[in-house]
């Protein structure tokens, strides 16, 4: 029964104490930590201070200035302010609810309510998705309620809640910020955020807030994607050197009395005009939203990147990038020191090819060639002196070969004939050896045999004469 009289009496005592005092309210993100401050009376620096929730009994009390840290919760006593801070971390959903910042005293403790209030760390369910491209500028809008107009705007980059003012990028208060600038309409019950110059580094999720003191500040998201510059409308074109050359480039129809621009360069920020040079004529046509730019005598050093365009701001759409390639129309082929390919060089004056090589072919590679070429001479005539020995060696040796035939027929034809006045002188001496045996006289045998020898070799001669 006195247990109860008492439990009556400390309501009915904190009843009355958070109807008097001021309520605090206090908001955190679930993960995250949060302070919670509350200030006391003067006369009060050297009493035991403490924070507890609900009906604040036994169980209720988290953390003393006694025992300074307790689980999740901690406390300090500024005596010099007169003001107790608590904190809790690791905040969870559950830990929203009413809280009491007290002075341990005698008879009635002095008490302060504090409402705390616990969100999720996360936003949001929907984002506003805006495109742009970088070195422009974008605008980002944020609407907020009415109840609204006169709290802080500010935005920030990523999408938590618990960092985002303290990580903001511009606010209401101070309204210019690098390259972040804010704008309150409210009227429209909106602010806009500007960001000017903007790089692909630009890309990503940003939260527009708007501060609340009783509440959790309320966020809106925004996801921005910044693309290249380049990418927008690129084409590619090709011509010959020493022949003329048009560029078409197309614009919007708005831009029909803007200045046409022609630039080279391997980027738009640092292209050079070539309007300036005779060679360069532009024509523009109205009617079909387009000019084009006349290249007279093209160059080697023509060829590469072109920027076009009809608005010196470079907005996006009001350009075409173009990469212009350039041939020869007469081509010679030269040896490639590094292989069997070869590489194509103009033949047309010693000033081209000069400038060719200036540009193509360094020093070194000049050289090289020039050594393949010394050495490829030096083996043609080697070979052809070769050749020309082997061929004076095989000559020699038809010849030889003739001689012997020539000689080898002259030793068949004496053979030959040989035999011939050898049966011619058999046949006239068995005619003269029968005539003789019927005289049987010797000596005119023998006669008669070397006068039909001395024929027949008279028949041999005139043969071989023949």
């Amino acid at each position: 029964m006195k247990m109860l009289s008492l439990t009556f009496i400390l309501c009915v005592a904190l009843s009355g104490v958070s109807n008097s005092a001021a309520l605090i309210t206090v908001s955190g993100y679930e993960g995250k930590a949060v302070g919670i401050s509350c200030s006391y009376g003067m006369g009060y620096e050297s009493y035991e201070k403490y924070l507890c929730r609900n009906d604040c009994g036994g169980n209720d009390v988290l953390v003393t200035t006694t025992e300074t840290s307790k689980n999740r919760f901690s406390i300090y006593d500024d005596k010099e302010k007169r003001v107790i801070t608590a904190s809790i971390s690791g905040l969870t959903l559950a830990d929203a609810g009413k809280y009491w910042c007290g002075v341990t005293r005698t008879g009635t403790d002095t008490y302060t309510e504090v409402k705390l209030l616990v969100g999720k760390d996360s936003c949001c369910d929907q984002s506003t998705r805006i495109q742009s491209y970088e070195d422009s500028s974008v605008d980002l809008s944020c609407p907020y309620e009415q109840k609204d107009q006169n709290n802080l705007k500010y935005i920030c980059r990523g999408n938590q809640p618990s960092t985002c003012l303290q990580q903001a990028l511009v606010t209401s208060d101070y309204k210019q910020k690098g390259y972040f600038s804010l704008a309150d309409n409210k009227m429209s019950m909106k602010f806009t955020v500007t960001i000017t110059s903007l790089t692909l580094k630009d890309s990503g999720p940003y939260l527009c807030g708007v501060q609340r003191k009783s509440d959790l500040d309320v966020f809106t998201a925004v996801s921005l994607e910044v693309n290249e510059w380049c990418c927008v409308e690129s084409s590619e074109q090709s011509g010959i050197v020493g022949h003329p050359l048009s560029i078409q480039c197309p614009y919007p129809p708005q831009h029909w009395d803007n200045r046409k621009f022609l630039c080279k360069g391997d980027h738009r920020k640092n292209c050079t005009d070539v309007m300036s040079q005779s060679r360069f004529s532009l024509q523009d046509n109205v009617s079909s939203s387009s000019f084009s730019v006349m290249i007279t005598g093209t160059k080697v050093e023509d060829a590469g990147t072109y920027w076009c365009g009809s608005d010196s701001q470079w907005t996006v759409g009001n350009y075409t990038k173009i990469h212009l390639s350039l041939d020869f129309s007469q081509q010679t082929s030269v040896l490639n020191p590094v292989g069997s390919k070869t590489t194509s060089i103009p033949d047309r004056n010693v000033k081209d090819a000069e400038h060719f090589l200036s540009v193509g072919v360094t020093l070194p590679t000049v050289g090289a060639i020039v050594l393949v070429i010394l050495i490829i001479s030096v083996v043609i005539i080697y070979k052809y002196k070769c050749r020309r020995a082997q061929g004076t060696k095989i000559i020699e040796k038809r010849n030889q070969t003739k001689v012997a035939g020539v000689e080898e027929v002259i030793d068949v034809a004496d053979i030959y004939e040989n035999q011939g006045a050898a049966v011619c002188s058999k046949q006239e001496t068995s005619k003269w050896h029968s005539s003789c045996h019927q005289n049987d006289n010797d000596d005119v045998y023998q006669n008669c045999s070397t006068t039909e020898d001395m024929y027949c070799n008279q028949s041999y001669m005139k043969k071989a004469k023949r």
